[in-house]
């Protein structure tokens, strides 16, 4: 069983910056793929970004696409998601999800584990 355990959040301005780091507790870590996902009050729970297990490739959905950035450090069994340009329609609870299967998309139910999540509020 892996534990995920995300930090970095917090409040900040329009336009500022957060890095989220997303630790994992098993070095297997390194061969599953890697989503970030948030969820805002009322809301459902959206894909953000993803990455391969390798790194090699990543994925983003559209509103974060040249904003944000998903990276990993497979060595360091953790995961990264650096926020720049933040908006105040980015405030939500961010979670970050592993899947034992190497997937990498935008599917939350191919998740097998995942963080309590940590929450970004940016203020206008």
């Amino acid at each position: 069983q892996v534990q995920l355990v995300e930090s970095g959040g917090g409040l900040v301005q329009a336009g500022g910056s957060l890095r989220l780091s997303c630790v994992a507790s098993e070095r297997t870590f390194s061969m599953y793929g890697l989503g970030w996902f948030r969820q805002a009050p009322e809301k459902g729970r959206e894909f953000v970004a993803a990455i391969t297990w390798r790194g090699s490739t990543t994925y983003s959905t559209a509103s974060v696409k040249g904003r944000f950035t998903i990276s990993r450090d497979n060595a360091k069994s953790t995961g990264y998601l650096q926020m720049n340009s933040l908006k105040p329609e980015d405030t939500a609870v961010y979670y970050c999800a592993a899947a034992k299967s190497g997937y990498s998309g935008y599917n939350p139910a191919q998740y097998d584990y995942w963080g309590q999540g940590t929450q970004v509020t940016v203020s206008s």
